[in-house]
């Protein structure tokens, strides 16, 4: 049985239904802060298979002390769950130093009392590192001070669970760095499903788009790239979910010379605020309504990832393009308000 934290949520979902259509048995754990579960039934309607759900917040350690004991066969754990709005970390930091850091200690203490080998991995994010000197980034660029308190749990997160693998020889962990996924399942059964305000950019312009929101802000127009406009790595979700499955595999099979593992998950190639919405456009036919904000606190400049390790490391590489994730996002959007 697999541990799929935060399993509800786009990410944790989408790796739900790979895991299910590799015959793994999953058991997931949402507290439905940010999702919902008419997932569940979804995920279900996608794929049959062993999958189990607890309702619990882990940062309720007796909570989740009876979900080890209720279900002792455990074999890893893939920790997605996690408050994770750049913007919203910083006007409230300590939710998120709480939330986002006491979940994985507390997983860390039922992990400690199993006797038998249970490997992690761990939902990061390319925040880690920071304003980034070099592009494509690869692992070997240095974490830096976060540019927000979301970027900060994670890099926090990794070195807690770098610490614990070096000192437990039955705990390997392999963090998965991801860049900006974005699109929705081939079965347009489940995507990104924002229970709040949208603050992921694609959802932004599809809601937009689709008349939910009035108009779209571009969140700075002034910064030092080709257009002023940021530059990020657009990855397909179903891409990056059988990262995860891929990274199980080696864990269990104890394929891994080292305790702790990083991968960047992207394509490698960087796409502007300006070129996405032209795209968009492109794909929709539509006209999308935007203005010019302020930059938002916590944004970079660029980001875009070098991916050979995850090639190399753990023979995966992106294969759907951004139009393909686009097309998806917008598909989903529409399907989901009935359009």
């Amino acid at each position: 049985m697999i541990l799929v934290t935060g399993g509800l949520g786009y990410i944790g979902s989408h790796t739900v239904v790979e895991l299910l259509e590799n015959h793994y048995e999953v058991l997931i754990v949402d507290n439905l802060s940010n999702s919902s579960i008419s997932v569940l039934e979804n995920i279900k309607s996608i794929i049959s298979g062993n999958v189990y759900f607890e309702k619990i917040d882990l940062c309720n350690p007796k909570d989740l002390s009876l979900v080890f004991q209720k279900y002792t066969n455990i074999k890893a754990v893939i920790h997605f769950a996690a408050l994770k709005s750049v913007s919203e970390s910083v006007t409230k930091p300590i939710d998120y130093y709480k939330n986002n850091i006491s979940s994985v200690l507390n997983l860390i203490d039922e992990i400690n009392k199993k006797s038998e080998f249970c490997p992690f991995i761990f939902s990061s994010s390319c925040t880690v590192y920071g304003k980034a000197t070099k592009f494509p980034i690869t692992e070997n660029e240095p974490t830096k001070p976060a540019e927000s308190p979301y970027g900060n749990t994670k890099k926090i997160a990794e070195e807690i669970l770098n610490d614990y693998a070096l000192s437990k020889k039955t705990f390997d962990v392999i963090s998965l760095r991801y860049f900006n996924p974005i699109g929705a399942h081939p079965s347009l059964k489940i995507g990104e499903l924002p229970i709040n305000k949208p603050e992921n950019l694609v959802p932004m312009i599809t809601k937009t788009a689709i008349g939910s929101n009035k108009k779209l802000i571009i969140y700075g127009s002034d910064y030092n790239t080709p257009d002023g406009s940021c530059v990020r790595d657009y990855i397909h979700i179903t891409d990056l979910a059988k990262a995860h499955l891929i990274a199980l595999k080696k864990l269990l099979s104890k394929d891994s010379s080292k305790s702790h593992e990083v991968y960047n998950l992207g394509t490698g190639n960087g796409t502007s605020v300006f070129e996405l919405i032209k795209l968009f456009e492109s794909i929709s036919g539509l006209k999308l309504n935007y203005e010019i904000g302020p930059r938002r606190n916590g944004d970079v400049p660029i980001s875009y990832a070098n991916p050979d390790k995850a090639k190399s490391g753990l023979g995966w590489k992106s294969n759907l393009s951004i139009k393909e994730a686009l097309t998806s996002a917008w598909e989903w959007e529409k399907k989901i308000n009935n359009k």
